[in-house]
């Protein structure tokens, strides 16, 4: 009975050694990609013209919607008023306006996604970032950094393997 006990004793302290052992350990840390994507070309010229295309975007599909709730208004005047063939001349006008929106709508926002790669394919970015991870996981003893926003495979994470606001530090930002 001993000499199980003293078995049992010797081979839970290997198996404690190996999992004690700290290369045997896979450390994993996550990183936010967009938030620091927006740090770093937040202050950027054409970050700045991103961001002044889509206000201006914005502010003529607000005035084209105002157009269309103010015809949609005259509409139901016309229609109160039993002025049927002035309610559908305005209808016709909606469904035209509606139509306009709908190709306005689309074609700026194109335009606003290949605006929005061409800013987050920078190569100069990526190679900041890249060698940043890299410094940070030989430093921080990381066997993997996953992006937040490219694994949809992230169920849970620890806050604690968020390297996100280093990242952002190391950069200069």
């Amino acid at each position: 009975m001993k000499k199980r006990a003293i078995c049992f004793g010797i081979i839970f302290l290997l198996f404690a050694g190996l999992f004690a052992d700290e290369d045997l350990v896979t450390k994993f840390a996550v990183v936010d990609t967009a938030r620091v994507y927006e740090s770093y070309f937040r202050e950027t010229g054409p970050v700045r013209n991103y961001e002044a295309k889509k206000a201006e975007f914005q502010k003529e599909i607000e005035s084209q919607t105002k157009e269309l709730r103010d015809l949609q208004q005259q509409r139901s005047e016309h229609l109160m008023n039993k002025n049927e063939a002035a309610a559908l001349r305005v209808e016709a006008e909606i469904t035209r306006k509606k139509e306009i929106l709908t190709e306005y709508t689309n074609a700026k926002n194109v335009e606003l996604e290949t605006l929005r790669r061409s800013l987050q394919s920078s190569d100069d970015f990526y190679q900041k970032l890249y060698s940043t991870l890299e410094r940070i996981a030989e430093s921080g003893g990381y066997t993997m950094i996953l992006s937040l926003q490219d694994s949809n495979s992230i169920l849970w994470y620890s806050p604690s393997v968020d390297v996100t606001d280093e990242v952002i530090s190391k950069l200069g930002l």
